[in-house]
């Protein structure tokens, strides 16, 4: 999710989490689609549940395919994640599930650097460049108290 700055820097909003051996690593916003939901509802309710925004589709950013073994059971899985160029919706945040430990605007370029995957910085980079389809929704909330 994408927020620019009246300093004229796009921003990003990351989430950090615990990977499989324990470390803490920044990454984007992502989860499961629910029975019933589209690609797009899902990345909604995911952005939502994991960082307390709201936030409003532009575009597709990108599809990232990868495989991963589910250690408890031993099963390799291909998956197949979505991401979207989304705006803030300008609101302030509300409640967040415990999924993420932290919840962090930071300046693209310290995504860039941030990011634990490079998959998800190429798409950050590309958020970069691309042009939006509409235009970012009126600020009615400070995200700077939102660290």
């Amino acid at each position: 999710m994408c927020d620019d700055r009246p300093d004229g820097r796009r921003w990003v909003l990351l989430i950090a989490r615990r990977n499989a051996a324990g470390r803490p690593q920044w990454t984007l916003p992502k989860g499961g689609i629910e029975d019933g939901e589209t690609d797009e509802q899902a990345a909604l309710r995911e952005v939502r549940e994991e960082t307390g925004h709201g936030a409003v589709i532009d575009h597709l950013l990108g599809t990232i395919d990868y495989w991963f073994v589910w250690r408890p059971d031993q099963i390799r899985y291909h998956k197949f994640v979505h991401y979207y160029f989304m705006w803030w919706d300008g609101l302030a945040a509300g409640e967040r599930d415990d999924e993420a430990e932290h919840v962090e605007w930071v300046p693209l370029d310290v995504a860039l650097v941030r990011l634990a995957h490079r998959n998800e910085r190429k798409l950050v980079e590309k958020a970069r460049t691309d042009e939006a389809q509409s235009p970012q929704p009126p600020r009615h909330a400070d995200v700077s108290a939102d660290r």
